[in-house]
């Protein structure tokens, strides 16, 4: 296992700059995920570590060891691609002890090796079988198996569940998972699913056109975004967010959007007739009991079993509301809304920056 480090990397291609001066570390044993949306670097930022792209400026360590001008194959790291990048002419046990026939292992201790990570993967009734004879499941736990058998110190995730559906992807979050907590080995997973890096990382690596917008773990990041970016990026569904004005009069606290008088905390850094994003989470809204609070429209309403998904509008503005169980409600229907106003937030109109003293400074040098 170990540690590692980025210092102000940066990475040009041609006159084009998409990283812009990244700076974090990631603690010895740790699982961070990297997020962001397609185009933002997470993937480029993740094959420099790999030795795949060269940096353009800055340094990247590996348990405290440079490896600026390091090849791939010697700083002791193991990938699992998208693509799983399987030879098909190779069996499973072929192709898992790969590498280590490259590097001319013994053959016990690669026989040994093999049959390890098969048994840890559910692999070894498949040993014998060619990649086009299995499942992509299947395929992605002989990606996975191939890099646990070199026993690198850290290992690299780059998509690896973009090609499974949605089931399939739920059950592989959950054997990665497992599995970084069985091998305790440091592990870096880029995704643009926002769900995939809740629910596996200890912390996440927010990224936006090629800067960190924020690090913190899951919840941190839910509930105390640093700007409006990470708000609306982290949570599903999205958070609902209005433009309006913002008011603290006579003890209270609130933004005027659409016509409405919606509660929220404190705003220590703002002030009164301030524009404002006022954000709240679909899940912090509610159906009142009585014709007070938020007048707004049922526009559709989505049933999934265990909650309930309505969309409403309010004024001009569409908002969502996720409830537990089931409604009575029907489309075209008026009702009022409750807000849960301390987990309500005001961004600046500006820069996007949280209204709230707090809200975590920026993590990361640009």
């Amino acid at each position: 296992m170990a540690s590692v480090t980025f210092r102000n990397v940066q990475k040009n291609f041609g006159r084009f700059k998409v990283i812009h001066g990244i700076s974090f570390d990631i603690a010895d044993g740790e699982f961070v995920v990297l997020v962001g949306p397609s185009g933002c670097g997470k993937s480029t930022l993740l094959r420099m570590l790999a030795g795949l792209e060269p940096i353009s400026d800055g340094e990247i360590d590996i348990d405290t060891r440079v490896v600026n001008e390091v090849d791939s194959k010697d700083r002791d790291i193991a990938m699992v691609f998208q693509s799983y990048a399987l030879y098909p002419h190779m069996t499973v046990r072929d192709n898992m002890g790969f590498s280590l026939r490259l590097r001319k292992a013994d053959t016990d201790v690669t026989s040994r090796r093999v049959d390890d990570a098969a048994r840890i993967l559910n692999l070894t009734q498949l040993l014998d079988r060619y990649p086009r004879e299995l499942s992509g499941g299947q395929r992605q736990r002989v990606a996975m198996g191939r890099a646990i058998v070199r026993d690198p110190k850290v290992f690299l995730f780059d998509e690896p569940l973009s090609n499974l559906d949605a089931k399939l992807r739920v059950a592989m979050r959950a054997e990665i998972k497992a599995l970084h907590q069985r091998l305790k080995t440091t592990t870096v997973y880029v995704t643009h699913d926002q769900i995939e890096a809740m629910t596996m990382a200890d912390r996440i690596v927010v990224m936006h056109d090629g800067i960190v917008e924020q690090i913190g773990t899951p919840l941190e990041l839910f509930d105390r975004p640093g700007n409006l970016f990470v708000a609306q990026f982290i949570g599903s569904p999205a958070m609902n967010v209005l433009p309006g004005t913002l008011r603290a009069r006579e003890g209270r606290t609130y933004v005027e959007a659409e016509g409405q008088e919606w509660p929220t905390a404190p705003q220590p850094l703002g002030h009164d007739g301030q524009q404002v994003q006022y954000g709240v989470r679909p899940s912090d809204l509610r159906l009142s009991a009585t014709p007070t609070g938020i007048r707004a429209q049922v526009v559709v309403v989505e049933p999934t079993g265990a909650e309930t998904e309505l969309l409403l509008k309010v004024g001009d503005a569409e908002i969502v509301l996720v409830m537990h169980g089931r409604t009575s409600v029907q489309p075209d229907e008026t009702v009022f809304l409750a807000v849960d106003a301390p987990k309500t937030h005001a961004f600046d109109t500006e820069g996007g920056r949280r209204l709230d003293a707090a809200a975590p400074a920026p993590a990361t040098l640009q």
